[in-house]
C-alpha cells in the first residue's frame, strides 16, 4: 500500500514521467519562488495536471493507469480516466451493491448475465472489478464465459489455464492471477474452450470452488455467456446465489429482461437488480 508520505516527485520519477535533471529544475524554482511542487513543475511545462492527479492518487492508494500505458486494454475506462463521467456510474452501482448484498458476510458472490452477445457484460464486469479494487476491496472476477471469454483480452492475460482446466481436473489449483498495478484485483480466465462447458460448471467442484474463494476474497465478480443461446449463465447464477440482469439501451428486448429476471427469481435466484447500459 503506498503511504501518504512518499513525495509527488519520487512518484512521477519512478514512473518515468521525471528525470533527475527535472526534478532538480523543480526543486530549484520552488525554492526559489516559494510554489508547491506541482505548480512549479507546470510552470516548467513537465507537467500537465493530470500528472499532477496521478501521482495523488497513487499517495493515497487509489491506482489508476497514465494513458500510454499498455498493462490492460485502453477500452477499461475505470483503469485509465477514473474521474470521467462513466466511471462516477460505475461507483454509483459500486455503492448500490455493497448496500444490497456484496457487504453481507455469506454474501460476497455476484453473477452478472444478459441475454445476447453485444450488452457489454464482460466490460461492465472488468470496469466493476477495478472500482472494487479501488476501493481496496480485495477483488476476484472469474471469466464462466467457457463459449466466447474476452476478460484475459481485456486484462491482457495468459489463458492456456483457467477455469476450465481446474474444474476439468487438468490443474490441481485454480490459476488465478493478480492484475498487475492493481494489488487488490485478481483474474480468474476461462481457460481453454472445453467441448462441454454446461456440464463443468455444474459440477460440485464448481460449487467448492465458490465457497472457498468467499474467504479469500471480500468481491467475486463472475462473467457468463449469452443467457438466450446457453443455460450455463443460470447454472453459475444458481452457483453463486445472486445475479444482476445487463441490458443495452436500444439493443435488448424489454421483454427478454423480464423473462431473464422471472426464470431466475422461479428458479430461487436471487435477481439484486437490473442495469441499463447506454454505451
Amino acid at each position: 500500500m503506498q503511504s501518504t508520505s512518499r513525495s509527488i516527485g519520487a512518484i512521477l520519477t519512478e514512473s518515468g514521467k521525471l528525470s533527475a535533471s527535472d526534478m532538480e529544475r523543480i526543486l530549484k524554482l520552488q525554492e526559489s519562488e516559494g510554489l508547491r511542487f506541482g505548480d512549479a513543475a507546470i510552470h516548467l511545462g513537465l507537467l500537465a495536471d493530470s500528472d499532477i492527479q496521478y501521482a495523488l492518487a497513487r499517495q493515497y492508494d487509489y491506482p489508476y493507469l497514465l494513458k500510454g500505458d499498455k498493462t490492460v486494454s485502453e477500452s477499461l475506462v475505470a483503469a485509465y480516466d477514473p474521474y470521467c463521467r462513466q466511471v462516477e456510474t460505475l461507483r454509483k452501482l459500486r455503492s448500490q451493491l455493497m448496500m444490497r448484498r456484496l457487504s453481507r458476510t455469506d454474501s460476497k458472490l455476484l453473477s452478472v448475465v444478459s441475454p445476447g452477445r453485444r450488452e457489454g457484460r464482460s466490460f461492465l464486469l472488468a470496469n466493476l472489478a477495478i472500482v472494487f479494487s479501488q476501493m481496496g476491496e480485495k477483488t476476484l472476477l472469474i471469466d464462466a464465459d467457457m463459449r466466447h471469454p474476452f476478460q484475459h483480452e481485456l486484462f491482457r492475460l495468459n489463458n492456456r489455464q483457467g477455469l476450465s482446466s481446474f474444474l476439468g481436473g487438468r490443474d490441481l489449483d485454480p490459476a488465478i492471477q493478480r492484475v498487475e498495478n492493481f494489488v487488490d484485483l485478481s483474474v480468474l480466465t476461462s481457460g481453454p474452450i472445453p467441448p462441454n462447458p454446461q456440464e463443468l460448471l455444474g459440477r460440485p467442484a464448481m460449487t467448492d470452488f465458490l465457497s472457498s474463494m468467499k474467504k479469500e476474497y471480500d468481491v467475486v465478480l463472475i462473467d457468463t455467456p449469452a443467457s438466450s443461446d446457453f443455460a450455463d449463465a443460470h447454472v453459475v447464477a444458481a452457483r453463486a446465489g445472486s445475479a444482476m440482469v445487463l441490458a443495452r439501451k436500444n439493443h435488448t428486448p424489454v421483454f427478454l429482461v423480464r423473462q431473464e429476471a422471472e426464470s431466475m427469481t422461479g428458479s430461487g435466484i436471487e435477481v439484486v437488480g437490473a442495469i441499463l447500459n447506454e454505451y
